[in-house]
């Protein structure tokens, strides 16, 4: 498949690596689907992409507001040929720390947006994909999903965010598998220290000092180096079934 022909989804797309993969997609002459919960700041991204860009308010672990947002985007830009899971949240918390154990709550929440909002999202973008015409090559759509290294190797206090995040490793293969009939391609990033917004939200000193735990470069990734990959796997037809870390060759410590 080809960005100056892509009708594409991206979650999360109003900042950091979602908002990267919109604008490569556009830029490419694509065309793309904004999918997020933040109105002000989406809505202001979609325009300042241009025509060729629109915004959809969706909270990714809401199965019938997905269904319905999917289902617009495709009204809206006539089919979906790629979906880029870029949603997701990242808080931080022990299984049993000072303040008490972590609340069952707090753990369901993270599964919830980035595990499970991962799934409803790439089973609604399948649904809408195996209506598509094939492509000379059999395809019809790919479907990227956003992992973690945390998936490898977690740190302390990265239990839920972790299992989440590992959560979508392990669906990624089974996912292609049970899509390659029609002839849709699954793949997962699985992301390093990111300059995402909220890392960039921390002082300079620290962002230095993060980036410097990266073996090579030693510094935070940009986010147009994640979107360069997505835009990669989408053009590449023999990535499936498979999760990439793009990550610098970090192993993260304990804590």
């Amino acid at each position: 498949m080809q960005l100056k022909e892509l009708h594409a989804v991206v979650t999360g797309g109003a900042s950091g690596l979602g908002l990267a993969v919109a604008q490569r997609i556009v830029l490419a002459g694509g065309r793309v689907a904004l999918f997020d919960l933040n109105e002000a700041q989406a809505g202001a991204a979609a325009a300042a992409l241009g025509e060729r860009a629109l915004f959809i308010a969706a909270d990714v672990a809401d199965e019938p507001a997905v269904n319905a947002a999917m289902e617009r985007a495709r009204e809206r830009m006539g089919r979906i040929d790629a979906a880029v899971n870029c949603a997701g949240i990242g808080t931080p918390a022990r299984l049993v720390g000072k303040q008490g154990a972590m609340a069952g709550a707090f753990f369901r929440k993270m599964i919830d947006i980035n595990l499970i909002g991962t799934v409803l999202i790439s089973k609604a973008a399948a649904v809408v994909m195996q209506r598509n015409s094939p492509n000379a090559a059999g395809e019809r759509g790919v479907i990227v999903m956003t992992a973690s290294v945390a998936a490898f190797d977690g740190q302390i206090g990265q239990v839920a965010y972790a299992a989440s995040k590992g959560g979508i490793v392990a669906m990624t293969l089974p996912m292609a598998r049970e899509l390659a009939s029609s002839g849709i391609r699954v793949m997962t990033i699985a992301p390093g220290l990111f300059a995402t917004p909220m890392l960039k939200a921390m002082p300079q000193e620290a962002q230095d000092s993060l980036g410097k735990q990266t073996p090579f470069p030693p510094r935070l990734g940009e986010p147009d180096e994640f979107a360069a990959l997505v835009a990669h796997i989408i053009e590449n037809a023999m990535l499936n079934g498979e999760t990439i870390r793009l990550d610098g060759a970090i192993r993260m410590q304990p804590r």
